[in-house]
């Protein structure tokens, strides 16, 4: 194994503070808006299917600049990309605190969404590239807990600080977090760039059509009938962007990021688990607070509450995740995380008659114990597995996926759960008990799917080592 005793610089520890606290703040608004959505449709005089944009435009966004990394990390100094999203941060943070219309308040979350675009991949950046191949196990796992640390405290910041003062100040309060974020960057950031081509726009507009049409027709779907238009034709413009996505990324003289590395079984492999985890991660922390209100009748409080602890053991769990990859290998905490899903899914699934809040609460503290062993490690383990000059379009690819399968695991949740409530018999809680039922089920199927891929990626990494070994 690698030597995990190697030294890390203190100047990379302050440029992984820098970017981290960016990230971390970024994603924490996210989540602490949620609550506020009741009192935002009063204040503004919208619907709530309007409101609920604040979140997922901010996702797609998210997902959309993440896409541009690849190019962005190999033209631009990243000290250059960090100050650029410490100031779009502020002026959207400003934007938001100081809205007078949901219009102007949207704007600022779309630009706040750019600064968290370009944050998360740069944190992964600074890893890979100053971090000792023995210690980015180690690394990448505290990167996985701000990342799984910052939505569990979204919705318990957001529903304090708007409950005791006001909505506005969930944006004010933060300011002090980038300015202390900007001064770290602006002093400890230097990695320079690698140099590249061109940026390819359409790819860009093609990528962007994508991702908003697959997510506005799974928005549709627990409305309207799977068949209808209003669900098919945004999945028909969906895929017809995509196809001329890949075509114009891989033919094109400038790319987007590079999407031939999954042309390595490996990568593809490791892109689907990576896919998985987080659609099965996002997508039952939707899903429970939901079910607990409706079947089991728990108040607000305790559907959220619910979530808590295993998020918090989740996060605790990442940087020891990231150290047994280093010491161990990579397939011992990505296989195990895995079957805790799977195990976890399935439990939901058996004895779903007799859940309660404490029931829910402990297997989805298991649940999320095998989705932190799992997540960061399998992003390290795809990047020790390209030649080193693609480690940014892992980056942007990886981080990009992560965004868009949570968004899309919200959306299908959702969407299973409102046409089991919409056409089933019954009480509300009855009908919402299959809803539930199928959405366990989803999440048991994708996890065993993704455990099945791992293990077949392990052994296709165990035999190219081999032949290299052999060959030498």
């Amino acid at each position: 194994m690698s030597n995990t005793n190697e030294k890390i610089s203190r100047q990379t520890y302050l440029a992984l503070l820098a970017a981290a606290l960016l990230s971390f703040t970024g994603i924490l608004t996210e989540t602490s808006m949620n609550v506020t959505f009741p009192e935002l449709t009063k204040v503004f005089n919208v619907t709530l299917d309007t409101v609920q944009w604040i979140t997922t435009g901010y996702l797609l966004m998210v997902t959309i600049v993440m896409a541009t990394t690849a190019f962005l990390l190999k033209k631009f100094k990243s000290q250059s990309i960090h100050l650029l999203a410490a100031i779009a941060f502020v002026v959207g943070d400003i934007m938001c605190a100081t809205s007078p219309s949901f219009p102007i308040l949207m704007s600022g979350r779309l630009i706040q969404a750019i600064a968290t675009g370009l944050s998360t991949p740069l944190m992964f950046h600074i890893i890979f590239n100053k971090i000792p191949a023995g210690r980015i196990g180690s690394m990448t796992g505290l990167a996985g807990m701000v990342i799984s640390l910052a939505p569990a405290l979204g919705p318990t910041y957001g529903g304090t600080v708007s409950s005791t003062m006001s909505w506005r100040m969930i944006f004010w309060l933060i300011l002090p977090i980038i300015v202390i974020s900007w001064y770290l960057g602006s002093r400890y950031i230097r990695i320079d760039p690698v140099g590249t081509g061109g940026f390819d726009v359409i790819s860009l507009i093609f990528l962007a059509a994508t991702l908003f049409s697959f997510v506005f027709g799974v928005s549709k779907a627990g409305k309207y009938s799977l068949l209808s238009g209003q669900v098919l034709i945004p999945f028909v413009i969906g895929f017809i962007s995509l196809a001329i996505f890949i075509y114009s990324d891989t033919h094109g003289k400038t790319q987007l990021l590079d999407i031939r590395i999954l042309k390595w079984l490996s990568s593809s492999l490791s892109a689907f688990t990576y896919f998985v985890l987080q659609f099965v991660n996002i997508g039952v922390s939707f899903l429970i607070p939901v079910y607990c209100q409706y079947v089991l009748h728990s108040s607000p409080f305790i559907a959220g509450l619910v979530l808590l602890p295993g998020s918090l053991v989740g996060a605790a769990i990442s940087p020891y995740a990231g150290h047994l990859a280093d010491s161990k290998g990579y397939a011992l905490p990505i296989i195990l995380g895995l079957s805790s899903m799977t195990l976890g899914g399935l439990i939901f699934f058996g004895i779903q008659a007799v859940l309660t809040a404490w029931i829910v609460l402990l297997n989805y503290t298991f649940l999320r114990f095998g989705f932190n062993m799992g997540f960061s490690n399998t992003i390290s383990n795809a990047m020790l597995n390209v030649p080193r000059k693609y480690t940014a379009d892992v980056n942007s690819l990886f981080s990009m996926i992560q965004q868009f399968a949570g968004s899309i695991g919200v959306g299908i949740m959702a969407a299973v759960m409102a046409i089991s409530q919409n056409n089933g018999t019954g009480s509300l809680a009855a009908r919402s008990f299959v809803g539930g039922k199928y959405d366990f089920l989803l999440a048991t199927l994708l996890s065993a799917a993704a455990l099945i891929a791992a293990v077949i990626n392990f052994r296709l990494q165990k035999r190219m080592k081999l032949n290299i070994e052999e060959s030498d």
